[in-house]
């Protein structure tokens, strides 16, 4: 079985509501031998009444004691979440550094400074508008950024549109994404496919639910090797969510293997 590389929990991510217990309960009915832990770290993030970092030095500790509890059957993976904007691009590599970390995802949460989840302003725009500008973004963070090991959720932008015909698409804005693909190739990164995503269209009924082919067909053209699998998992009952939709249409495309990461460095594994 692949690994689930990008979830949370309450202790440490502040929009999170499951415990290590629930998740690691979880994992072990799914019959998962490892999973990554991704702690949300936003760095200058927006004031919205919320303390969207955390100490640390605590999560070293505590993390040390979550994998003394899941052993000797699952195994943690120690990671971070940050995310991007253009001003914190060097204090992201600067604090990535800070603790031992299994691996480092770097995600956009914010469009124009504004966080999309909470304001959903951007949504008037045009559909291929508002996907361009958000994969130059993404283009832009992969090339600004040294210090990780995955880009997440590249279509994270498409998440809460009330337009269930909307879907971030390779034909949208081609350029954009051979940007995006140039920068995390040429640095040896991941490519993570958020099967968080996949479970929101389906429950929204959107038109479309599984990532546009012509994206990962052009990222495996480009020379794109590394593709990882995230539930990007919240709350409990949420892990792992469409994994088996997700490695069935990787495989459909031609795809034999997913990336995990461990001590910063990456380990394949058969679908």
């Amino acid at each position: 079985m692949v690994t689930d590389g990008h979830n949370h929990t309450k202790h440490f991510s502040v929009d999170a509501g499951q415990t290590i217990d629930e998740l690691i309960s979880q994992a072990r009915s799914k019959g998962f031998s490892r999973i990554g832990i991704t702690e949300h770290y936003e760095v200058f993030f927006p004031d919205d009444g919320l303390d969207w970092t955390f100490d640390l030095e605590e999560y070293d500790k505590a993390f040390e004691e979550w994998r003394v509890k899941a052993a000797p059957d699952l195994e943690l993976l120690k990671g971070i979440e940050f995310g991007y904007q253009p001003h914190v691009a060097k204090e992201i590599d600067r604090i990535a550094g800070l603790i031992p970390l299994d691996v480092v995802l770097l995600s956009v949460h914010l469009f124009r400074g504004k966080d999309f989840y909470a304001d959903r302003e951007c949504y008037k725009m045009p559909a291929k508008e508002l996907h361009t500008e958000y994969m130059a973004m993404m283009a832009e963070m992969c090339e600004n950024c040294e210090n990780y090991d995955v880009a997440a959720h590249y279509d994270y932008i498409n998440r809460y549109t009330d337009k269930l015909s909307d879907f971030v698409t390779y034909d949208e804005c081609p350029k954009e994404f051979d940007r995006f693909f140039e920068a995390i190739i040429s640095k040896e990164k991941a490519l993570e496919i958020n099967t968080k995503s996949i479970q929101k269209h389906k429950e929204r009924g959107f038109t479309r639910h599984l990532p546009d082919a012509a994206i990962l067909n052009r990222y495996r053209d480009m020379g794109g090797k590394m593709i990882c699998l995230g539930s990007d998992s919240h709350f409990d009952g949420t892990f792992a969510v469409c994994f088996d939709e997700a490695t069935e249409y990787l495989k459909s495309l031609g795809f034999t293997e997913t990336v995990y990461f461990k001590d910063r460095k990456p380990y394949f594994e058969s679908l």
